[in-house]
């Protein structure tokens, strides 16, 4: 059925519609960005600290009315904005492998590193703080660790989603595989809103103006 489908339209003299991944990697390079949120797979890890940049692009899309699809190494979705085009990415790797899906998209899609924003927890910060980088340490975070081996670099950008270290001493693993206290919980969505407002204005208004603006 393909072949005669193909046949048809080639007698036509028309082409079938490119793939999405065809139309954003032939895109200039300032045009297009890649948005990494951190997490694990699996309703068990669904509303966990550690699972907060999966929460943010879950957001950004449902803002957008983007769905996520199962592709290779991750769910992904694209999004437009200010005439940009964003494609979402949620590893489906687990975190310690994060950097699977993260070289993959940005090959694939011919994406430079400098336009990449990874969204993740982070336990120095305060809850509710937000904060964009343009590179720095894994900071012990295994997701951070990955991208950073696999890319041979720690100079990408990375937004960093306050979750604080408030946990006995032996119990951050339980700690960040937790869901937010239930006082966070009701703080939570006005932060992840400013989040996904940050990395929008990531890809336009660019690094350096976002961070000025939106640092706290």
């Amino acid at each position: 059925m393909a072949s005669i489908l193909s046949k048809f339209i080639q007698a036509l003299g028309l082409r079938p519609s490119p793939k999405p991944t065809d139309v954003i990697k032939n895109l200039p390079p300032d045009m297009k960005f890649l948005l990494v949120g951190l997490g694990n797979i699996g309703p068990e890890y669904a509303e966990t600290r550690h699972n907060i940049g999966f929460m943010v692009l879950d957001e950004l899309a449902r803002q957008q009315n983007a769905q996520f699809e199962l592709s290779r190494h991750a769910f992904v979705t694209e999004i437009k904005h200010k005439g940009k085009s964003f494609t979402l990415v949620k590893p489906t790797t687990f975190m310690n492998l994060s950097g699977k899906a993260v070289s993959h998209y940005l090959s694939t899609l011919k994406i430079p590193v400098s336009n990449m924003l990874v969204i993740t927890d982070d336990l120095a910060i305060p809850f509710g703080k937000l904060r964009m980088r343009a590179k720095g340490s894994a900071g012990g975070h295994n997701g951070l660790k990955h991208i950073e081996e696999t890319l041979d670099t720690n100079e990408y950008a990375r937004l960093r989603f306050g979750i604080e270290a408030n946990f006995p001493k032996g119990r951050q693993v339980d700690y960040v595989l937790s869901p937010f206290f239930e006082e966070e919980q009701e703080k939570l969505p006005a932060i992840i809103q400013k989040a996904t407002e940050m990395s929008l204005s990531f890809g336009t208004i660019g690094l350096e103006r976002t961070m000025n603006f939106f640092n706290t």
